[in-house]
């Protein structure tokens, strides 16, 4: 799919989602905002993961190099449930953390195990 536009590849944020838009940004710009604990959490499970996913995908083979940016993609998923598990009180949301746990751990196991066996051949 080589020119494929990205732009349009993901669904837009409903609006609840962009109420604290600019936010990031701007605290990149002045860190006199100051984030409480759960937020810090949230935040501080993509840190880490963005870097790998993104040092994951620029291996050569476009398949292994797809697995080894979800590897960290998944667990920065999990880092942010954990999160939610940790200082969120919304039953839902909380099941839904669970979830997102118990699916994401699976498929990293999943794709660790391909990465493995045939992605190694690769």
């Amino acid at each position: 799919m080589a020119g494929h536009d990205m732009s349009a590849a993901g669904a837009e944020l409903p609006e609840i989602c962009k109420t604290a838009e600019g936010m990031v940004g701007d605290m990149a710009m002045n860190m006199s905002h100051e984030m409480d604990a759960a937020h810090t959490d949230l935040m501080a499970g993509m840190d880490v993961t963005n870097k790998q996913m993104m040092d994951g995908m620029m291996v050569e083979d476009i398949d292994v190099a797809f697995v080894c940016g979800m590897i960290p993609h998944h667990q920065g998923a999990i880092n942010m449930a954990k999160a939610e598990l940790e200082h969120g009180d919304n039953q839902w949301a909380r099941e839904m953390a669970q979830k997102v746990i118990d699916a994401q751990e699976a498929e990293i196991a999943e794709m660790v195990e391909w990465l493995e066996g045939e992605g190694a051949s690769e």
